[in-house]
């Protein structure tokens, strides 16, 4: 049995003109497009000129649990579902993961439609290193939750980029600034592709400052990595010991300090057999 295909379309962040030509090609000729606002969606469809041929269905947070079984049921039916979210790809913090998978687990063909990304964006304007990131999306809003979360990543190397509301930033940037250091850098990115688009850049200390008095607009912010912790030798071969008492192998873990700290391998291994 054949059946149809479920496409993630990517939809623009700010100027309808970032949209990708071939996401009005698929809109106009989908059996389904499920919205994630359908009074947006109204709008792009204008921006771009495209009239729908398919039915229009709303897929929120709200319904997204009771709508999936139905969309699953009409592509295994073998009809087209475009699945679009208010601003960029479809289940990147947005409806859409939870159709996904199991659109998989019924043996649907996935693909997409690429186009703008906040989180792309931010990452390469920011200034901040681009070779390694990792997507951490929304934090909790509640700041115990919210604290335990950025403690999670003090320690991380890569560059983290977060989604925020605008009226929780200044809180946001104050619980970073107190869980990462005032010093780190980092960069929030308001209004991508907007007529009002800023990039403010500056230490987590500084931004906090900035952002007190209110910032309004879509946020993304990119906080740098941490570096690398550089240990004494003394301090290193003292835990590398503590280690291999409670039964880990010497080779292994002077391999993985030498590898954290940016220290000698062969010079922890060989304090180490020198001081047991």
């Amino acid at each position: 049995m054949t059946t149809g295909t479920l496409v993630l379309a990517a939809t623009p962040i700010g100027d309808p003109r970032d949209a990708a030509p071939r996401l009005g090609e698929e809109l106009a000729t989908a059996d389904v497009v499920a919205a994630e606002d359908t009074r947006r969606l109204k709008r792009l469809l204008t921006d771009l000129g495209v009239a729908p041929t398919g039915r229009i269905l709303s897929y929120h947070e709200h319904n997204e649990a009771s709508r999936t079984p139905e969309l699953v049921e009409r592509l295994v039916a073998g009809d087209r579902v475009v699945v679009v979210t208010d601003a960029g790809m479809p289940s990147v913090s947005d409806p859409g993961y939870r159709l996904v998978a199991a659109a998989v687990e019924s043996g649907v063909r996935v693909t997409c439609v690429p186009g703008p990304s906040a989180v792309l964006m931010a990452l390469a304007v920011s200034g901040l290193p681009v070779d390694r990131f990792c997507f951490d999306g929304f934090l909790p809003r509640k700041a115990g939750e919210r604290a335990r979360v950025l403690a999670e990543v003090a320690d991380e190397r890569r560059t983290i980029v977060f989604f925020e509301a605008p009226h929780r930033l200044a809180e946001t940037l104050a619980a970073m600034r107190d869980a990462f250091g005032a010093d780190r850098r980092a960069a929030v990115c308001r209004e991508l592709t907007k007529t009002y688009e800023e990039v403010r850049r500056g230490t987590l200390a500084e931004l906090a400052d900035w952002a007190a008095d209110g910032v309004k607009g879509e946020i993304t912010i990119v906080v740098a990595g941490a570096e690398r912790k550089v240990a004494s030798l003394e301090e290193a071969v003292s835990g590398i010991r503590a280690r291999v008492a409670a039964g880990e192998r010497l080779k292994d873990v002077c391999a993985e300090v030498a590898a954290q700290t940016g220290l000698s391998k062969k010079a922890l291994y060989d304090t180490a057999i020198a001081e047991a």
